[in-house]
């Protein structure tokens, strides 16, 4: 009630109302007091039905994801743009009590049993074994599907594990409890693969057919191919063994995708990743290789057991698919130098001499050009463009179809097929562009930039200086990423690759990961920088072993695979592949990191919590996990 005032005047008269007598207005002011006095008194003992709840706005982000059995999974969903952030940190937010999972409180995931310590869910033997061998198809990816096979807890690590030696002693050394396989110290040991050498592995270099060490191989073979000129820059080798020669390629200022089955030379890609080298499972066999065409300068095989001229040649027409114009594929090992190795490549005793004659006529129908071969090694030579081989016979030369996606690689199954290289007018110009030479290539406008709508030069200049701004702050609080503290890095979202690019002065190398469903598919573009990467979908498991990688970047990750699958399952997964002492960089919309931090709470893991360039109250945050 106002209070009275000394001199009070006669109240004004309400719009439309004649009642002339004071005391009738005060009587009827009186019941409508005592009136509502009343209601509010009976109603605050009993309890309010709750309230409707208001109409959704609509967002411009995916819905969430509700479909999961396990309670603590069922998330808020996103707001971004459509309401203000929740205020969640310190000195700006002090009396922040908003809790995304008032209903479900987070659970302590469960560890998983001590067999599940070197699992690989894509790539388990009890899975493969309902698979054909026929193509390989029991060694492509085989992703767990069903709830109960889905992996819902943390693998564990194994008993003595102590952190990897720090780069570049880890080239040459490793600890026997991080990967305790004695297959290869044993059945490889005359070869001088790995060494048991007490508590330690110890990589001497050798290999099948580096008979002189594998730096002596390579030699031989920069007498044949520019290893140093930096035309070279991008590599692949099919059944690498433990990366030897990707090993001896960084001295050269070459980064080589490393990669090999889950066979019976076990753990071989998880000797590679602890050595601190690129490598992932993946083999020849069904489908393609997750890799965009034209993506390598340089690939090779020593005595990989692949075999080239089966299946019409399906499996070198891979390989002619992901190389560059102008790019070498080098083979050594049978059935090369055929009057001295009696065995074939695919590890029988088919006539080698009539294997390597059908091996170089296959080379010739991809237009190839075999260069001088050297003792045990042959090098072939891609053409720069397809002007001349489009003018022999067109039976000769199968091409694929002209509404085939030759950057297509994940799934995708194989085809006995040469892939088309882009148009060009004249016989000295290279298809699809040309490439500077390394390092300059790293910040030169890639040639695929032009040809992916929507993407212009200047976005990508932008985008370098945005990276080169963000690792600046990452580095700050990555006190030991300059002295050696990390050395493999996945960006599980990489977009154009600034992030690996602006990492490019730490001793670090870098997985980029494209998910192959992405608004953009700039793999290609990574390639051209000279990064290597694969496609993803981050629904499933990744093709490595538990404990590869000592930092994981995941930038707007979760807010992408929001509607697409459980994120905790993205979470759970990126326990398994990141070393224990690691870090887990996630930069996302600021509900998602409340709700990740919900969940890592419950572990007990160091976090910080930090506004990104757009400052406190921006909508993007980042959260550092020290595991």
């Amino acid at each position: 009630m106002p209070k009275a005032s000394p001199s009070p005047s006669p109240p004004q008269p309400l719009p439309k109302t004649h009642l002339k007598n004071p005391l009738t207005t005060l009587f009827l002011i009186t019941v409508l007091c005592s009136t509502f006095y009343t209601l509010s008194s009976y109603r605050s003992t009993i309890t309010p039905p709750p309230k409707p709840k208001p109409k959704p706005k609509p967002k411009p982000t995916t819905k969430t994801h509700f479909n999961s059995p396990n309670p603590i999974t069922n998330f808020t969903s996103l707001t971004h743009q459509t309401t203000p952030p929740p205020p969640i940190f310190k000195t700006h937010h002090k009396n922040h009590t908003f809790n995304p999972l008032q209903q479900y409180p987070p659970k302590k995931f469960q560890s998983c049993p001590s067999n599940f310590t070197h699992y690989c869910p894509c790539q388990d033997p009890l899975r493969e074994r309902f698979f054909k061998i026929t193509k390989m198809l029991h060694r492509e990816r085989h992703c767990p599907t069903g709830e109960s096979e889905i992996l819902r807890c943390l693998v564990p690590v194994p008993l003595g594990y102590k952190k990897p030696f720090v780069w570049p002693k880890s080239r040459s050394e490793a600890w026997f409890s991080n990967v305790p396989f004695k297959v290869l110290t044993e059945s490889k040991k005359q070869q001088n693969w790995v060494r048991l050498v007490g508590d330690r592995l110890v990589f001497p270099g050798g290999g099948t057919s580096f008979q002189k060490g594998v730096k002596g191989y390579v030699d031989v073979l920069k007498k044949m191919v520019p290893l140093e000129s930096g035309v070279i820059r991008t590599v692949v080798d099919t059944g690498c063994g433990v990366a030897s020669f990707g090993d001896a390629l960084m001295d050269y200022n070459i980064i080589t995708m490393s990669i090999a089955p889950r066979d019976i030379h076990e753990a071989q890609v998880q000797f590679a990743l602890e050595r601190g080298l690129p490598a992932m499972l993946g083999v020849l066999g069904t489908y393609r290789l997750p890799y965009p065409s034209r993506s390598f300068d340089m690939a090779h095989c020593s005595r990989c057991l692949v075999p080239w001229t089966q299946y019409d040649g399906l499996y070198l027409m891979e390989i002619d698919r992901i190389l560059r114009p102008g790019g070498y594929w080098v083979l050594s090992g049978p059935p090369i130098n055929w009057r001295n190795k009696y065995t074939a490549s695919d590890g029988t005793t088919i006539d080698p001499k009539k294997e390597l004659t059908r091996l170089e006529d296959l080379a010739r129908r991809l237009c190839w050009r075999k260069l001088k071969g050297k003792g045990p090694i042959a090098v072939w030579q891609k053409p720069n463009n397809h002007i001349e081989c489009n003018k022999r016979n067109s039976k000769f030369h199968k091409f694929c179809d002209k509404n085939d996606d030759p950057d297509d690689g994940w799934y995708k199954t194989m085809d006995a097929c040469i892939t088309r290289l882009p148009q060009v007018d004249h016989m000295q110009d290279v298809s699809g562009g040309v490439l500077e030479n390394w390092p300059k290539r790293l910040n030169t406008v890639p040639p695929r930039i032009g040809l992916i709508p929507g993407l212009t030069s200047q976005d990508f200049v932008d985008d370098n200086l945005m990276w080169r701004k963000r690792v600046s702050t990452y580095a700050g609080v990555l006190k030991s990423l300059s002295s050696g503290g990390y050395r493999n890095v996945m960006d599980m979202n990489a977009g154009l690759g600034g992030f690996a690019a602006s990492l490019s002065k730490y001793p670090v190398w870098v997985m980029n990961v494209v998910p192959h469903d992405a608004e953009y598919n700039t793999l290609g573009v990574i390639y051209e920088r000279g990064l290597i990467g694969t496609y993803m979908n981050w629904c499933e498991p990744f093709s490595t072993y538990p404990r590869s990688y000592d930092l994981i970047h995941a930038d707007n990750v979760f807010s992408m695979y929001m509607n697409k699958c459980d994120i905790v399952d993205i979470f759970i997964e990126m326990y398994r592949i990141i070393r224990p002492k690691g870090t887990i960089i996630i930069a996302d919309h600021v509900d998602i990191i409340v709700k990740i931090k919900s969940h890592t709470d419950q572990m007990s893991w160091h976090a910080r919590l930090l506004d990104t360039e757009a400052g406190p109250f921006g909508p993007r945050k980042l959260l550092f996990l020290d595991i």
